[in-house]
């Protein structure tokens, strides 16, 4: 922790400290949308703070993928509502039968206090789920406050724009891969993207400084790291997800079923010392700001269980890691460039049912269109041919969402 530096407050430990804030909410009849990881700086839930509230009328919660309480371990898997053993309020899935709140499900509240820990990426679906909050109370008539917190990827863009048309749970707006915002900004940017009549209010952090070091996004030393969904397992994790992440979409595993999941990442049989060589040759300034290591591993689930992969660990937890440097959704894209060179014939495109989505291919739901594919595939497609394009949407994204940063 820097000396002499005040801890910062999370925006449910501002709302749970500021009688003046929750005197804003008197006579209201509140929902939380939470998961394991909404918790106060002192490791209480949320739901279980906010109940010691007696000025605070908590009538139901909501829970995104994984569930309130990070009970479903892989994707797909589905929650379902249920009454809350303690407190005895409903808690409404959002990753059940349905995706968006219902009528029946808006009617039991009058504002919502978001309070879900993101890690920065276009396709993690807490992002999409805000959107559907927002929209869906934006038709009701319902208040929205987020209760702020940390985006550990930090300020840093990078990624192509999701194109239009290309819409998913996995990427609900025009973001790049790597947006920069917490989900406080985002919510402000949703409203005036989406045009919504939405009562918003964002309770900011205090103290939070996103591109001061070592955290960069994550205050390191002073708010301990609670997965927010099973396989978010670290800091390294969410800086190298926005890369990885690309994976799902793929026949070659993201480290599902090790102890490093979307920090490591490989399949059987690829020939990595030629992959390594071919990628230092075509782009080696893809590859900056972290530590490759070649790196054997037998994941004991999911893709591959019980086989022997042969891959990358990203180490990002060194000396070697610079935060502005590093661009884990180049690096991936660069090795899956690298596997086609060496493997053309390699089985990389993954064609299965994904988020509930049956005709579109994951790999492009997942990249918001069919581009990276496309310039995977393609033997005459430069590492110049994409960087244009990358450049292009991350320079125009910088400077639109300037004005709904609030840190």
């Amino acid at each position: 922790m820097t000396p002499n530096r005040q801890l910062g407050l999370l925006g449910v430990d501002r709302l749970i400290e500021s009688p003046e804030l929750r005197a804003k909410l008197k006579n209201r009849r509140l929902a939380l949308l939470a998961h394991p990881a909404s918790l106060t700086r002192g490791f209480v839930h949320s739901v279980d703070a906010l109940t010691t509230c007696t000025d605070l009328n908590l009538v139901a919660a909501f829970g995104p993928q994984h569930g309130m309480r990070g009970d479903k371990q892989d994707n797909m898997i589905e929650s379902e509502d249920y009454v809350d053993p303690v407190h005895r309020i409903p808690v409404y899935s959002l990753y059940g039968r349905v995706r968006r709140p219902t009528a029946d499900m808006l009617n039991t509240f009058d504002t919502i206090l978001v309070d879900l820990q993101d890690v920065g990426c276009r396709i993690y679906t807490f992002l999409t789920t805000l959107l559907y909050v927002l929209e869906g109370c934006a038709k009701a008539g319902k208040s929205v406050w987020v209760l702020d917190r940390p985006n550990p990827a930090g300020r840093p863009v990078e990624g192509p724009f999701l194109k239009k048309g290309w819409e998913s749970f996995v990427g609900a707006s025009t973001l790049p891969m790597r947006h920069g915002l917490t989900m406080g900004e985002a919510a402000r940017w949703f409203v005036s993207k989406h045009k919504l009549d939405v009562d918003l209010e964002v309770i900011q952090m205090l103290n939070y400084h996103p591109e001061q070091g070592p955290g960069f996004g994550w205050p390191l030393g002073e708010l301990s790291w609670v997965n927010p969904s099973p396989n978010a397992a670290s800091l390294s994790m969410a800086r190298a997800y926005p890369g990885t992440v690309l994976l799902e979409g793929t026949h070659l595993s993201e480290g599902r079923g090790t102890t490093k999941p979307l920090e490591m990442i490989g399949a059987p049989q690829l020939e990595m010392l030629e992959i390594l060589r071919t990628m230092k040759q075509l782009a080696p300034h893809w590859l900056r700001g972290c530590k490759l290591r070649n790196a054997h591993f037998e994941p004991t689930f999911h893709k591959h269980a019980g086989k022997m992969c042969n891959g990358l660990q990203i180490h990002l937890d060194g000396p070697e890691y610079r935060h502005e440097e590093f661009q884990p959704y180049r690096l991936v894209a660069l090795w899956l460039k690298a596997i086609r060179l060496v493997h053309p014939e390699y089985r990389i495109w993954r064609s299965f049912e994904y988020e509930y989505e049956t005709e579109r291919l994951a790999i492009d739901l997942i990249d918001g269109g069919p581009g990276l594919r496309s310039w995977v595939d393609d033997p005459a497609a430069s590492v110049e041919d994409f960087e244009r394009i990358l450049a292009a949407d991350e320079s125009h994204w910088k400077e639109d969402r300037r004005e709904f940063l609030l840190y």
